[in-house]
């Protein structure tokens, strides 16, 4: 039974929008399928204006322009995330200020933030870690406090909430993915949520490489012209095609890998009481999407011993993120606030089970099955 990582979940009208598209003869971006996928975000999300991307990373680095950072000013963020996270800030001049995470939700400890601001501090960068909330009440309140921008890095969080409000939408800015690995997708893709009013019409200048472009089209001047700084941010409409087919069905997708998550968190109920490993913990205030199901091993086992043996009974299970304070590129554009023990443990041991629509129960026993087998083993010999 050979069970890979993840199988991107097709809805059906994938192909025929694309079809769609391809009658109407306007692929580049910004058309039909891009207008109705930003309606649907907007919508959804209550978002003051969502813009479609080429990807998150793409998201992350208008956020950046729009915040009008300059070289040496500061940004405080997770060690344990994504290289766009920190990368869209230093392509400004910005350095990223890491902070160390929480060890049950394995995001921001938010409780370390305050102490990490400083007089060049000019944004709070939250990452909602597997589509978890961070805690952004205490987020905002240090922002408000210091005149900070919270940007959220919500890649992973499409249909999450916090205490019922769409993750992306609570800072100034959120950014989401579509990338092929999350649970609405379009290949490649992302968008950028701006929840600021006068934000708006800046972020659409940005996106359209620097002209007011989208302003000329609704009729708002007579001619467009380069207005900023800016570059090509824009899908074209047979990704924007796809992707409204996925976040129509996107109720229904974040269902179906709710069940598979909440099996998984069943099976492994007696194993985390017996000290075999640790299950993920999503606070009651924290309304999740299922993007990933993870366990953390003993900290005495080789994670890569655990999932060669999973390997050997055709599981594909993967680790996640080197910490950026421990990167080359890290230590060399950024710098750590706080100590990272939390970071540098969880890092070591996180492992990922597959977890995707279209799992089975038999499957997900049989993944579980094999992973207490090889902890039992590797422990007791």
């Amino acid at each position: 039974m050979q069970i890979p990582f993840n199988k991107p979940y097709m809805t059906g009208k994938e192909i025929q929008y694309i079809a769609k598209a391809h009658e109407l003869g306007k692929l580049a971006g910004d058309g039909d399928f891009t207008a109705k996928c930003h309606d649907w975000l907007e919508q959804q999300t209550g978002c003051n204006k969502a813009l479609l991307t080429h990807s998150c990373t793409a998201a992350l680095e208008m956020a950046a322009i729009l915040l009008d950072l300059q070289p040496g000013d500061e940004v405080i963020m997770p060690s344990y995330t994504f290289v766009s996270t920190a990368n869209a800030f230093v392509l400004r001049g910005a350095v990223p200020v890491f902070v160390d995470i929480r060890p049950d939700t394995l995001n921001i400890n938010e409780k370390l933030i305050e102490a990490a601001v400083t007089a060049r501090t000019r944004a709070i960068v939250p990452v909602h870690y597997a589509g978890v909330a961070c805690e952004m009440s205490e987020i905002l309140r240090i922002a408000k406090k210091h005149n900070l921008s919270v940007v959220e890095d919500a890649a992973q969080g499409v249909m999450s909430t916090y205490n019922g409000v769409p993750l992306g939408t609570i800072g100034d800015i959120g950014a989401y993915s579509f990338h092929e690995t999350k649970n609405v997708i379009a290949g490649e893709g992302g968008a950028l949520l701006v929840n600021r009013p006068d934000l708006v019409v800046r972020a659409e200048i940005i996106r359209e490489k620097g002209t007011d472009r989208a302003r000329f089209f609704r009729g708002v001047v007579d001619k467009y012209t380069w207005q900023d700084i800016g570059s090509s941010f824009l899908p074209g409409e047979i990704i924007a095609a796809f992707l409204l087919a996925q976040l129509e069905d996107a109720q229904n997708i974040t269902a179906l890998r709710l069940a598979r998550w909440d099996y998984y968190h069943t099976l492994l109920e007696s194993a985390e009481a017996e000290g075999l490993l640790t299950r993920p913990t999503v606070p009651a205030h924290c309304g999740h999407n299922a993007h990933m199901y993870y366990v953390l091993l003993p900290s005495q086992l080789e994670r890569q011993e655990v999932m060669d043996k999973l390997k050997e009974k055709l599981v594909s299970t993967v680790f996640h993120y080197i910490p950026l304070h421990s990167s080359p590129a890290g230590q060399h554009f950024g710098r750590a606030a706080t100590t990272m023990a939390v970071t540098d443990d969880a890092s070591a041991r996180i492992l990922r089970l597959p977890l995707w629509v279209g799992l089975t129960d038999e499957q997900q026993e049989h993944i579980v099955s094999v992973l207490l087998s090889s902890i039992n083993e590797l422990i007791h010999g």
